[in-house]
């Protein structure tokens, strides 16, 4: 005997769909009055992710001053991957700031908190790629089977494949 039934609820087959009101039985409306919770959910949301990037922020800087050499495209690397995340962090901690004291308990998301949260989102997927590329690129504090020119002091960028 079945004790759970999720498809009836979930599913849009058979409802009829009313343009801005949604689907018959599932208004787009309810949903979109929860924005305050939305608003404070985001900010308790940037408030751990910032505390949680004081403690990557002290592990990439020991992997930055142990794992490269000046002089070298891994450093570089490491190096704009640093500046956008210490870039991404400033944008945090002025979006939480705005938002507990100059928006508390607004009912929407105010248009500067938004620009900066979205700034921030923006920067993370950045500097995740450039950071991704020490890691899978270069096999920055991984072990490798082989040397790689990007530890080789040069004042010439290299892309991958490039010798």
């Amino acid at each position: 005997m079945r004790h759970f039934s999720f498809r009836p609820s979930l599913t849009l087959r058979g409802r009829k769909f009313k343009g801005l009101r949604g689907w018959a039985g599932k208004p787009f409306h309810p949903p979109l009055t929860w924005a305050r919770d939305f608003y404070r959910a985001g900010t308790f949301t940037l408030v751990a992710g910032a505390a949680v990037s004081l403690l990557t922020l002290l592990t990439g800087f020991w992997d930055w001053l142990r794992s490269t050499e000046a002089g070298t495209q891994a450093r570089r690397t490491a190096n704009a991957h640093a500046v956008t995340m210490l870039t991404v962090t400033a944008l945090v901690l002025a979006d939480i700031a705005t938002r507990i004291l100059v928006y508390p308990g607004h009912q929407y998301t105010p248009v500067v908190p938004l620009v900066l949260s979205l700034a921030a989102a923006t920067l993370t997927v950045l500097g995740g790629t450039i950071g991704g590329t020490l890691a899978y690129d270069y096999g920055f504090n991984v072990e490798t089977a082989g040397d790689s020119p990007v530890w080789h002091r040069s004042e010439v960028d290299l892309g991958p494949g490039e010798k």
